[in-house]
Formats: C-alpha cells, sequence, structure tokens
C-alpha cells in the first residue's frame, strides 16, 4: 500500500473501481533493462484493458475477485499485483539499493523490467547493480528433443537423483 501510494503521488499510477495500474508511458526509460518497448508487453484482455490508459499498463492493485484472498486497502478491497509484491519485499528486506537480483530468463520481461518501472521512481536512484538471468535447464525427451526441465512438465531431476545416476564426482564437474 506504501509503494503504490507512493507511485500514485509521483503521477506513475492511477486508481480505475478499485483497481490500480502503472503507466508504462510515463517511464521514459522503460525496456532498458530488457532491451525491449512497451508495445512488447502483452496486456490484459477483458474488464482490465478498459480501464488501463495504454495497452502496456499494469496492476498494482486489482480489486477483489469472488473466491480469491483480499485485504482492506485506499482503494477497496483486492490484493497487490504480482511485481509491486516483488519490490516490496525486495525493498524492504534488502534496502532501496542492493547488488545483485536475478530470477530465470522467463522473468526478464515483463517482470523484472516491471519491478525496475516500479521501484525506481520510489528510490530514485538505479535499483539493482546487476541483474542475472539464467536460461532454463533442458533434458532431452524420449526422441532426443531438448527440453525445459520444470515442474509443471513433471520432468525435474533433484540433485540427489543426479548425484545417484552419475555419480557426486561428475555432478561437481558439471556445476
Amino acid at each position: 500500500v506504501e509503494f503504490i501510494s507512493a507511485l500514485i503521488e509521483q503521477g506513475c499510477g492511477h486508481d480505475v473501481d478499485s483497481d490500480v495500474l502503472f503507466e508504462v508511458g510515463r517511464d521514459p526509460e522503460y525496456g532498458k533493462l530488457s532491451n525491449r518497448s512497451a508495445d512488447d508487453q502483452q496486456g490484459e484482455g477483458g474488464g482490465a484493458a478498459a480501464k488501463k490508459r495504454a495497452a502496456s499498463d499494469f496492476a498494482l492493485w486489482e480489486a477483489a475477485k469472488p473466491n480469491e484472498p483480499s485485504w482492506d486497502s485506499p482503494w477497496g478491497k483486492g490484493r497487490p499485483g504480482w511485481h509491486i509484491e516483488c519490490s516490496a519485499m525486495a525493498t524492504t528486506l534488502l534496502g532501496n539499493h542492493f547488488d545483485v537480483h536475478g530470477g530465470g530468463i522467463d522473468n526478464l520481461f515483463p517482470h523484472h523490467e516491471n519491478e525496475v518501472a516500479q521501484s525506481e521512481p520510489i528510490c530514485g536512484h538505479p535499483w539493482v547493480g546487476y541483474w542475472m538471468h539464467p536460461a532454463h535447464l533442458q533434458l532431452l525427451d524420449e526422441d532426443g528433443t531438448p527440453v525445459k526441465m520444470s515442474k509443471s512438465l513433471g520432468n525435474v531431476i533433484s540433485i540427489p537423483a543426479l548425484v545417484a545416476r552419475h555419480g557426486a564426482d561428475a555432478a561437481r564437474w558439471f556445476y
């Protein structure tokens, strides 16, 4: 709530019917992390799209929906958007500047780009010194085709299973 309120005060966000949206167009440097533009952002469709000033705008606060967790706020019952949750937690725990932030390459855009866009107006300087975005681990399927290792695909190999299959020395050399 504090982060969102600060962004509204700075003119970076606006509330519409209990939703608060970040206006990407207010950030002239949007895309500096990922080298992508606001036009690459896939906006939500449906009712959320009608509330946006541009398709690239994203949710800072989402109005309560049936059967979803919600909390009271100055904008009504609802919940924080995904990006603001991460910015608020990281800044609360690590401060207004920290050295390294990372996540899988799939988090680079739009998630980390949006974190930068909403965090830097609050702290007034570069929020993170270095960003790390490793690629996904690849496994070969039964046809020899590389596929991403992921929980959702059910093909995760645990460290103990890797060591049991290939030995501890091979695992050490691999990593």
